[in-house]
């Protein structure tokens, strides 16, 4: 099994669509961030963007949903906004 988890594929950053605010059953914040921290593989999150494909990302997103193996410890690693899923490390010093 795997874990689905929301990211943005683009410059930009990660918002939602109106659209998938109303599909989720929140009231819109009319910049779409809501899901911004830890709730990426919130399954709802995950059945919406794979509902709607386009139409769930916001103005400069382009959302992609991405499978992580179970049991790897993961985070959302983003720059300019552009995001990918990366595996947690240890690091020593």
């Amino acid at each position: 099994m795997a874990t689905k988890v929301v990211i943005n594929a683009c410059y930009g950053g990660f918002s939602l669509s109106e659209e998938a605010y109303k599909a989720l059953g929140l009231e819109w914040d009319g910049f779409g961030y809501e899901f911004r921290d830890g709730l990426r593989a919130d399954p709802r999150l995950v059945a919406v963007v794979e509902e709607l494909g386009d139409a769930a990302s916001g103005k400069m997103a382009r959302l992609k949903i991405v499978e992580v193996p179970d049991g790897v410890d993961w985070y959302i690693d983003e720059g300019n906004g552009y995001e990918r899923v990366t595996e947690e490390h240890e690091t020593w010093s």
